[in-house]
């Protein structure tokens, strides 16, 4: 492959100029191992000319393959083979170029000497923080297949609890999809029909038909407007949410939502015991660990009174004493690590307090749909009935007039 670059010498003076290799993993790590800084790097074309640049898109890993390839590694290393030939070996049976990009960079990387966290740690926006740490412990405690082994049961298990929990959403999303689509049906296709047909009857029609026919006349005649109002809409909630500290006060808002509230807390309460167990499993100090629990969770509000935990167990502060303070976390997940801490049984105990709060957000969930599915399907019908009646309104007083 050829790549346009623009690159600064150590001298200062700018240099332009077309380069071959492999991937763009391997050339970046060519032009910094000879002190060049890269400026600008692009792809050329079939043409022999850049392609066209786009907005950027975020590069993802399939979970599936990354999975795979870590109980492989797992496997060869328990066998004796050296990492360098490991990741030799398992590299050319990767599928996804993205993830062949990144592992040609860990390989170089780690045959110039470099460890294997340090090098997944340069991609991190690729990978979880906690891969990374954990190949850290496993490095330090020379268990490096144990504590990769350790990490795909930990992902397993969260895209079990994730893929049960959309599983039980889909039915209520189809729900919704099938009201929005019969609405916008009738209202841009039926009532125009309708509209026409009255138009010739010269009398005034009963108010539920005029606001049915003017909202569907708004609505035609301003289908592009209406469609940017959306978007624009769904962009300012985003930017919205990017600002500082925008994030926090909406997860702190979802928490203190009467009944979904105290399941999202358990939800996020299962990833943090899961994952502190997990760290702490690999040889992590449990400061480190709530360092890069912290990180790695979804709710930012919970993730910032983590950090504030880790701070206090920092300066000495018992675990379940730092969590009781703070008063963010149930009352069950905080005895149940006091317990643990008292009997010497932490991360056994914090996988305990998972698979409980598992099973307690799975439970829930269940029941929400139990009572959503009716409810909706009752809106649908009151809807559509309420639409299907202020349409044929005009019909009925029309045969009581002939009457």
């Amino acid at each position: 492959m050829e790549f346009r670059c623009r690159l600064g010498t150590p001298g200062g003076e700018i240099v332009e100029g077309t380069y071959v290799a492999e991937s763009e993993a391997r050339l970046r790590r060519d032009l910094e191992e000879k002190g060049l800084l890269i400026l600008s790097l692009q792809r050329k074309g079939g043409l022999g000319l850049p392609s066209l640049s786009l907005p950027a898109r975020r590069r993802r890993i399939p979970q599936r393959e990354f999975l795979a390839f870590n109980q492989e590694l797992a496997t060869l290393l328990k066998a004796g083979m050296p990492l360098v030939q490991s990741l030799d070996i398992l590299r050319e049976r990767i599928e996804s170029a993205t993830f062949k990009s990144v592992l040609d960079d860990v390989h170089d990387r780690v045959k110039a000497g470099a460890a294997l966290s340090e090098s997944f740690a340069a991609h991190g926006d690729l990978f979880p923080l906690i891969y990374a740490a954990t190949l850290t412990a496993g490095e330090r405690a020379g268990e490096l297949d144990s504590v990769v082994r350790r990490y795909v049961a930990y992902e397993k298990v969260i895209s079990a609890v994730r893929r049960r929990t959309i599983s039980a959403l889909i039915y209520p999303a189809i729900l919704v999809a099938m009201m929005v689509a019969l609405v916008g049906i009738i209202v841009l296709r039926v009532v125009p029909a309708f509209s026409e047909f009255y138009a010739g009857f010269g009398q005034e029609l009963p108010a539920s038909t005029r606001v049915i026919v003017a909202l569907s006349d708004f609505v035609r005649g301003n289908i592009l407007l209406v469609a940017a109002a959306l978007a624009a809409g769904a962009m300012g909630v985003a930017w919205w949410l990017r600002q500082a500290g925008q994030r926090e006060r909406f997860d702190r808002g979802v928490l203190s939502l009467p009944w979904v509230g105290s399941t999202f807390r358990k939800l996020a309460t299962s990833q943090l015991a899961r994952t502190l167990a997990t760290l702490l499993g690999g040889g992590i100090p449990l400061v480190n660990a709530l360092e890069t629990a912290a990180r790695s969770m979804t709710n930012r509000f919970l993730a910032g009174e983590v950090e504030t935990v880790g701070r206090r167990v920092r300066e000495g502060e018992a675990f379940g004493a730092a969590l009781r303070a703070r008063g963010s976390f149930p009352d069950v997940a905080v005895k149940m690590v006091d317990v643990g801490e008292s009997t010497g049984a932490l991360q056994e105990m914090l996988n305990s307090l998972a698979d409980f709060y598992d099973e307690e957000v799975e439970a829930e969930v269940a029941r929400y749909i139990t009572l959503i599915e009716p409810i909706l399907l009752v809106l649908m019908g009151v809807v559509i009935a309420a639409v299907v009646l202020a349409l044929y309104l005009p019909l009925f007083e029309l045969s009581t007039v002939v009457r």
